[in-house]
């Protein structure tokens, strides 16, 4: 079954040439687009569809509040931000309301296609790089919540270093090296986190993980 994707970005330049990607690719069916959140919000309601590729910065309803309403919806829906990252303070924001990651405009097309297709297995897309910078804006921009450290309750000491890595941008492979254990075992270790803390993926546990203190905007 291919990947069933909505686009919505107000930007119809955008839109088409993701869909003339797509229509080329045997594994990724766009199934709709829309132009702002309201139509986002309404299109995933009735096609269901795998992943939403949204952008932020949309007339009327903007990506955040369409990702939030798309998240809490109850479907089965995965929000993918897209976004031209350097002049957007908000993308902290989406992923606060559910979006399983974030992309940059200036991405291959190839590359963003790509990342589609892991958040419809069920991963979520952390880059380290971009990470810290996101962080590094959302502390600029709003000081005084993130001086508000959040206090994590019930996880093992192991479970924190686990989470400390996961913040920094590590994959499970990476984790697994560094903390001299199995890939698989890592994996329940993440599985844990995304359990006691009602997480709803990587991405979540990453924000976490910076509010909770484990990692700096400079690590």
């Amino acid at each position: 079954m291919p990947v069933r994707v909505v686009l919505a970005d107000d930007q119809q330049l955008i839109r088409t040439a993701l869909r003339m990607v797509i229509a080329d690719i045997e594994d990724v069916e766009a199934v709709g687009e829309a132009a702002n959140g309201e139509e986002a919000v309404t299109l995933a309601a009735e096609l269901s569809p795998d992943v939403v590729v949204m952008d932020i910065r949309m007339p009327g309803m903007d990506g955040i509040e369409a990702t939030r309403r798309i998240t809490l919806g109850g479907g089965e829906s995965r929000v993918v931000v897209l976004t031209t990252f350097d002049d957007d303070d908000y993308v902290y924001g989406a992923l606060r309301a559910g979006a399983s990651g974030f992309l940059v405009k200036d991405m291959a097309l190839d590359d963003i296609i790509g990342a589609v297709r892991v958040v419809a297995s069920g991963d979520a897309l952390i880059a380290p790089g971009v990470t810290r910078r996101l962080i590094r804006d959302f502390i600029a921009v709003r000081p005084e919540q993130a001086r508000a450290r959040r206090e994590l309750k019930g996880i093992t000491e192991r479970e924190r270093e686990v989470l400390t890595l996961v913040g920094t941008g590590l994959s499970n492979t990476e984790i697994a090296e560094r903390l001299f254990i199995s890939v698989a075992t890592a994996k329940t270790y993440l599985t844990r986190l995304l359990s006691k803390l009602d997480a709803r993926d990587r991405v979540q546990l990453v924000i976490l993980a910076y509010e909770a203190g484990l990692v700096s905007v400079d690590r």
